[in-house]
């Protein structure tokens, strides 16, 4: 018999943690990460959910999104997805609206499995198996000898048989800088561990292929946003033209835009920290799938985990990020461990995505928090 579970509180806290190191990629610098945490809770479970983005969306969490969601049955994620983005219509859904979303959502999803008891990977219909994962980072800031560290680390140190790196240095201005660089890192990785390179949309889609072209003989294999994802003719043309497989994604905010994207790339990408949870997440892997193309999790390895595993042959890897990776493990309990170059999530029963907030180390980048919002306000 069905028996309503209703989400009795919301709680959102904001947090930002400072990088170990100036970071920037093609088009963006940045010294600090900020992670909004939503906790929704039905009697004695918790769920949580978060995403990366400013501070403001916190805001609209409480002030759009908790109305529409405390007090509806806990296990009807399929219901408050709907609700929030009907609640979000004239807020501005794209962008940080679907960031709030995103965070609730996971909330909600996490919530439902600690109520059925069951690891969040079941909830889904899966079961714990492996997921494949890259190591991500090489920021453009870098110098030679930390990107050679970073890269060792996960190959040697971790067993991680696939990573990547920025470059497209000052909106693609420094070709020659990035073939440098590329060079430094094949060398740092040996001959056998896979090459990715991420320009986060530096490039014309002439330079891109130019570019493409000059490190053929370094063996990368996977070129992500050489050109703005905003521009599906100039990533076709690309995609065309080079070896390297061609994946973009990151942005999307629905399954329009994934439906948009997926037939000119060779790899999907989706983010549900940014694309509508796991609710989103799932719909943008249905989208690849009939597509006919793979789907790879962007950033935030703990927030797809789960899902990816109950995906199985549709997920192709999760995106160890140096930065989402430091703020995850600092902030919560329960992280997955890449050893291998794979995770398995789930594998030791814990019911839910499986992490809980290190309150203690978490508390010193607490930076905004409000009391729990309850449905009689």
């Amino acid at each position: 018999m069905w028996t309503d579970r209703p989400i009795e509180r919301l709680t959102v806290r904001v947090y930002t943690v400072p990088t170990d190191r100036p970071e920037a990629d093609g088009t963006l610098a940045w010294d600090a990460t900020t992670l909004v945490l939503v906790e929704a809770g039905s009697g004695p479970a918790t769920g949580l959910g978060w995403t990366y983005g400013p501070s403001a969306t916190a805001a609209l969490v409480r002030e759009q999104l908790a109305p529409v969601v405390l007090g509806r049955d806990a296990l009807d994620t399929a219901g408050a997805y709907e609700a929030m983005r009907r609640a979000l219509r004239n807020a501005g859904r794209p962008g940080l609206g679907t960031y709030a979303l995103s965070a609730v959502d996971l909330a909600l999803w996490d919530l439902a499995a600690r109520l059925l008891d069951v690891p969040l990977v079941g909830l889904l219909g899966g079961r714990p198996r492996p997921v494949e994962v890259y190591g991500s980072g090489g920021f453009t800031t870098y110098p030679d000898r930390v990107l050679e560290r970073q890269l060792r680390g996960w190959v040697e140190g971790q067993g991680i048989p696939r990573v990547k790196i920025k470059i497209g240095e000052s909106w693609g201005a420094r070709p020659e800088r990035d073939l440098e660089r590329i060079s430094v890192a094949r060398t740092a990785i040996g001959p056998d561990a896979a090459l990715y390179v991420d320009a986060n949309g530096a490039f014309t889609a002439k330079r891109a292929i130019r570019l493409a072209a000059a490190f053929a003989d370094d063996g990368v294999t996977w070129f992500e946003e050489p050109v703005s994802s905003d521009d599906p003719a100039a990533l076709a043309a690309v995609r065309a033209a080079v070896a390297p497989d061609v994946a973009a994604g990151e942005y999307g905010d629905d399954a329009r835009y994934f439906a948009r994207l997926a037939p000119v790339v060779d790899c999907l990408q989706a983010d549900a920290t940014r694309c509508g949870g796991l609710t989103g997440f799932l719909r943008a892997a249905a989208v690849a799938e009939a597509c006919g193309v793979p789907l790879s999790a962007h950033c935030s390895p703990h927030a797809h985990a789960h899902a990816a595993a109950a995906r199985a042959a549709g997920v192709r890897h999760l995106e160890w990020f140096h930065d989402h990776v430091r703020v995850e493990s600092l902030l919560f309990d329960g992280v997955l461990d890449p050893a291998g170059g794979t995770v398995v999530p789930g594998a030791d029963g814990t019911p839910g995505h499986g992490l809980s907030l290190a309150e203690r180390r978490a508390a010193p980048y607490l930076v905004d928090a409000w009391p729990p919002l309850r449905p009689d306000g």
